[in-house]
């Protein structure tokens, strides 16, 4: 499978880069006999593409609803637009391709792939981007073991990966260890076989585990099987010319705009444990069907994501419209006495009403907001400030810009609420003491929330891609990569 996304930057050049790629690339034929090597860049520029090879992975790249997207996606296409070029993406089977891939020269760049002793034999990496560790996966009800050599069953992994390459060394260390190889399924596909009890065990990245324990609450870690390992970029040895671009582009990311990233893909998996992610699966089939209509109703008629406002009303009351808090806040979507009237709900306890309250709340919120502060950072300091209140949202911001952050961003927003519950903090604010903790904790697990109630519903993709309607038109109208001088994220 081959997916060509062009950057919307290089349009009003193309017809130019389009001549000069033509004759350069004649010109390289003829001159290739008799001159020396090309160097990779210059091959690269000349054909105005970087070729990328991945994998479909939520950890690196895949399509969702509103087009390709992932950790690894972004990243690449950001490099890609710095050097002036088109991204060509090549979907490989397993890390195992990726790396052919590269090695054989088709895709100029790997991305996705676990720094191993045997991988680096084989490519150069560019300096590290995440770390993960390999984890023993099994299925609740089963008997946890304690290391490979108690398993009472098969262990599977998928051919050629870095768990497989793992297993390879300790072999030399204890002969006796057992498992298959299956070119038939990925790491992905057997986690869902072990939650399903088709296998018995596997070994997977923790990162990868952690995201899909969402989906199958059923899995359980044994133990980590390695330290954690590097993910990098990966490259063919010998020419360095592009490699060396990509090292300088890493080099030169700012760091809070990768910990921005980060934490759009991996930052809120964590949030929902096991049990919360079984009971949302199980009100998703038994409440959630009376709901849905006045959810999609209300999303439609405020430019919202039906499932971001049902996360929003599942976090609020699990979906219960009796609900009442300790405090006399009431109804499905837990709303105040005073913010019942602002918004002329008669009934806080009928659900339409609920819903439609929240939704035209929360487009309010979302609309009132500084215009500088983009998607999805503006979707999730909405959601905060649902939670906490505007007031005490702006203070936040305040607090970031003091601590030289920057206040558009949730990641640091984010990091800066619980300093609310601080004296030496809240003095400084305008609204004063508010307990910006628990802000924090609402907005993660909505994200989770809403990432799993998309895969329940269909079409399984990440949070932070599935914002509202406004975040989704936004992106289209941008379609900017992420780079270090003009941060989308």
């Amino acid at each position: 499978m081959k997916l060509f996304w062009p950057s919307p930057f290089a349009s009003h050049r193309s017809a130019l880069a389009g001549a000069a790629a033509v004759a350069a690339v004649a010109l390289f034929g003829i001159l290739s006999t008799c001159s020396p090597k090309v160097p990779l860049m210059t091959r690269v520029q000349s054909l105005g593409v970087l070729r990328i090879a991945t994998f479909n992975s939520p950890t690196t790249y895949y399509v969702g609803a509103t087009g390709p997207t992932g950790f690894e996606y972004d990243l690449t296409r950001s490099f890609a637009h710095d050097l002036g070029l088109e991204v060509e993406i090549l979907v490989a089977e397993s890390p195992a391709e990726v790396l052919d891939l590269v090695m054989s020269g088709r895709a100029h760049l790997g991305a996705g792939i676990s720094v191993t002793p045997a991988s680096e034999k084989m490519v150069r990496f560019t300096p590290p981007l995440r770390s993960t560790a390999l984890q023993l996966v099994y299925r609740s009800g089963r008997p946890k073991p304690k290391t490979l050599y108690e398993l009472d069953g098969p262990l599977a992994i998928p051919t050629d990966s870095a768990a497989a390459q793992t297993l390879r060394e300790l072999t030399r260390v204890n002969p006796r260890l057992v498992w298959q190889e299956t070119e038939d399924y990925g790491a992905e596909e057997l986690l869902y076989r072990v939650a399903n009890g088709d296998a018995e065990y596997t070994i997977c990245p923790s990162d990868l585990v952690a995201i899909n324990q969402r989906y199958y609450p059923q899995l359980r870690v044994a133990f980590t099987l390695t330290e954690f390992q590097n993910v990098a970029w990966a490259f063919a040895p010998g020419d360095d010319s592009l490699s060396s671009r990509a090292d300088h582009f890493l080099e030169g990311l700012d760091p809070r705009l990768l910990a921005q990233l980060r934490d759009r893909y991996f930052g809120h998996v964590s949030r929902v444990g096991s049990y919360g992610a079984l009971a949302l699966a199980t009100h998703a089939q038994t409440r959630l069907p009376r709901y849905r209509k006045a959810f999609e109703d209300a999303a439609r008629r405020y430019g919202l994501d039906w499932r971001l406002l049902a996360s929003v009303g599942y976090q609020e009351s699990l979906w219960d419209p009796a609900a009442i808090s300790p405090t006399g806040v009431r109804g499905l979507m837990q709303i105040t006495t005073d913010t019942a009237e602002f918004l002329n709900i008669s009934d806080r306890l009928d659900p339409a009403q609920s819903i439609t309250g929240a939704a035209r709340y929360l487009q309010q919120i979302h609309g009132k907001l500084p215009p500088e502060i983009q998607e999805p950072d503006r979707t999730w300091m909405t959601l905060a400030a649902y939670n906490v209140g505007y007031g005490h949202l702006l203070d936040a911001r305040d607090i970031t810009a003091l601590q030289g952050g920057d206040p558009n961003r949730w990641v640091e927003v984010r990091n800066n609420l619980p300093l609310l519950t601080q004296a030496k903090w809240h003095r400084k604010t305008r609204y004063g003491y508010a307990r910006g903790h628990e802000a924090v904790t609402y907005v993660g697990n909505i994200r989770s929330y809403y990432d799993m109630l998309s895969w329940i519903t269909g079409g399984r993709t990440q949070a932070a891609e599935r914002e509202a309607p406004a975040a989704a038109e936004q992106r289209k109208k941008q379609e900017e990569p992420l780079n270090i001088n003009s941060p989308v994220l």
